[in-house]
């Protein structure tokens, strides 16, 4: 079964398994999600989930994040890591959504990673999520189980975005994405993967080389 094929049919089998797809991250609007995506970077989902209720009490928007001090949004951020920085980039980047965009988070992947703390990881995400863009997210989950398939053999998550993009229907993508979380959480585990009851060890290199 060559690549296409592959990823053709783990598009459908993670449909049938995960059919609604949603975002773990909680927001009301996109900036909160960029905001919680940030965030999120070497941070579980379920964590940032603890945190952002209490940021967004007091800085719901662009323009009143970009007005804070950066310590007090330290102290709210600090149980996520990487507090410092995360904290001085949600601040410098609603200076400049502000600044820039009129508080308005863009919709072009390559503008998003123009702001401060952005990448192509949060920037696609906020592409599909918000704008209904198509978009591959890069993360975690979606470079081990796109290595185990044998769709890629890179961990360089641009390489893997582009190869994808190849691959997957324009229209799934950003869904397909959200369902390799899941997955990963609850089967494609990193260490102790649950290869014998996963749906898609029928077609998963990982699975076949693991079998000897």
């Amino acid at each position: 079964m060559d690549k296409k094929k592959i990823a053709l049919k783990a598009v459908e089998e993670l449909k049938k398994l995960y059919p609604d797809a949603l975002c773990s991250l909680d927001f009301e609007s996109p900036f909160q999600l960029l905001a919680a995506t940030r965030l999120s970077a070497q941070c579980t989902d379920a964590r940032v989930n603890m945190v952002t209720p209490e940021l967004f009490s007091r800085y719901p928007d662009a323009e009143s994040m970009a007005k804070a001090d950066v310590s007090d949004v330290e102290s709210i951020v600090r149980s996520c890591g990487f507090y410092h920085h995360k904290a001085r980039d949600l601040v410098e980047m609603s200076k400049a959504l502000v600044n820039e965009f009129g508080g308005v988070v863009p919709d072009d992947i390559d503008v998003l990673t123009t702001l401060p703390g952005v990448g192509r990881k949060t920037a696609n995400l906020i592409a599909g999520d918000v704008y209904g863009k198509p978009a591959i997210v890069a993360d975690t989950h979606l470079i081990r189980i796109s290595n185990r398939l044998g769709l890629v053999g890179t961990k360089d998550p641009l390489k893997i975005e582009k190869e994808l993009r190849e691959l997957i229907p324009p229209e799934e993508g950003n869904n397909y994405c959200h369902r390799n979380v899941l997955h990963g959480r609850a089967v494609c585990d990193s260490r102790k993967p649950k290869c014998e009851s996963c749906t898609l060890n029928s077609f998963c290199k990982y699975y076949e080389e693991s079998k000897g």
